[in-house]
């Protein structure tokens, strides 16, 4: 009982730190999206000035529908802006532009992080569908096998199981350096091309910083989840060899 309260209790602090992280994007969006930079460059004029002074020619700018729902897709070659960031010349737009070809350049320039991050997306999706599976199979072996055969083998059947879950957490720990990797490349690129001038990038380091915080609210959360299921299910079997 006093396991369940314990992870109750984390993951209601978890719940709010994640609600908080997202207001708080949301607000500083807000409060930035109405300041129009000097340049008077659009988000989809830096993200396609940016990319070809970097010497990016086959990655194209789109536009989706949305607020704040920006992302790089590598194996489309494309770089989708929201519809808030598209078209809007503020402080808030062209860092969220710039922070997604911060990605690009990550790809480009081989970013250790990035390349491990994308590497383990197959491994989170495979460990999202098996996981629970081979901790039910390995209870069973172990009910049926390990009483007559003297063997581990349901027990390291759920532990394959438990290392499959923690490729979430594993991916989250590493994608927070990628952001804000992406974060720091935008800073310098924007300053570099004079999209912003020194007095406005304190503005745009607030709203990557917000950005910023919801990522480590998906770290710390997915490591609560990954600890609750390991322990459950050591206590599963620890009941069973007190069995």
């Amino acid at each position: 009982m006093e396991y369940y309260l314990i992870f109750f209790g984390l993951i209601l602090l978890c719940a709010i730190f994640s609600g908080w992280a997202s207001m708080r994007v949301h607000s500083t969006y807000r409060a930035y999206q109405d300041m129009g930079t000097k340049s008077r460059m659009t988000g989809y004029d830096t993200a396609v000035r940016l990319l070809r002074s970097n010497g990016v020619r086959d990655i194209s700018v789109g536009r989706v529908k949305g607020s704040l729902s920006d992302h790089y897709h590598p194996t489309k070659k494309i770089v989708n802006l929201s519809e808030s960031t598209y078209g809007n010349d503020s402080i808030a737009a062209v860092a969220v532009a710039a922070h997604e070809i911060g990605h690009v350049m990550q790809k480009k320039r081989k970013y250790i992080p990035y390349v491990l991050r994308t590497a383990l997306v197959p491994v989170v999706n495979i460990g999202t569908y098996l996981a629970l599976p081979l901790v039910l199979v390995g209870l069973i072996l172990d009910v049926f096998v390990t009483q007559t055969q003297n063997t581990d083998v349901g027990y390291w059947l759920a532990m394959a199981g438990v290392i499959l879950y923690g490729g979430s957490t594993v991916f989250m720990l590493v994608t927070l350096p990628v952001e804000l990797n992406a974060s720091r490349r935008a800073k310098k690129m924007l300053i570099a091309e004079g999209i912003l001038t020194d007095e406005e990038l304190p503005y745009a380091e607030k709203m990557l910083s917000a950005a910023a915080m919801t990522y480590v609210a998906s770290l710390l959360t997915s490591l609560v989840y990954f600890l609750r299921f390991a322990v459950w299910v050591f206590l599963l079997f620890g009941r069973r060899n007190r069995d």
